[in-house]
């Protein structure tokens, strides 16, 4: 289990490293395609109402404003995580922070997400996750 529970770590930080663009780096968006299946689903539920993405549809936006100068100086981080694995499926519920520049405004914020991950022939993937601000 060790071993999974390692792979699953490992995953979780390539998909926040992937928005990462501080110290002048470049953010790596398209890692967000390594993580998961092809036909992930990424939910943002903030203010109640659901927003589903594909991976395209989560990427892309992303991808343009922490390359065009509206998001910099961004990094996000798990603060703690809950993992449980049940053979070729696991659930993973973390606390993260996360900090940067909007329009040239500091902010920092928490928040919480919720990851499913599936073991495929490549190894294990993420399947869905869905996320909830808290500040």
């Amino acid at each position: 289990m060790s071993d999974v529970k390692a792979e699953l770590d490992q995953l979780m930080r390539t998909f926040l490293g992937a928005f990462t663009n501080t110290g002048g780096g470049r953010a790596n968006v398209a890692a967000v395609r390594e993580v998961f299946i092809p036909e992930g689903m990424i939910i943002s539920n903030l203010g109640g109402k659901p927003v589903v993405y594909d991976l395209d549809g989560f990427i892309e936006p992303r991808e343009r404003i922490l390359s065009d100068g509206t998001l910099t100086e961004f990094s996000e981080w798990e603060v703690s995580e809950r993992t449980e694995i049940c053979g070729s499926i696991a659930h993973r519920f973390s606390e993260y922070g996360k900090s940067g520049r909007r329009d040239g405004e500091w902010f920092e914020g928490t928040g919480h997400k919720t990851t499913q991950f599936v073991l495929t022939p490549a190894g294990w993937r993420m399947s869905s996750m869905a996320w909830d601000d808290v500040a």
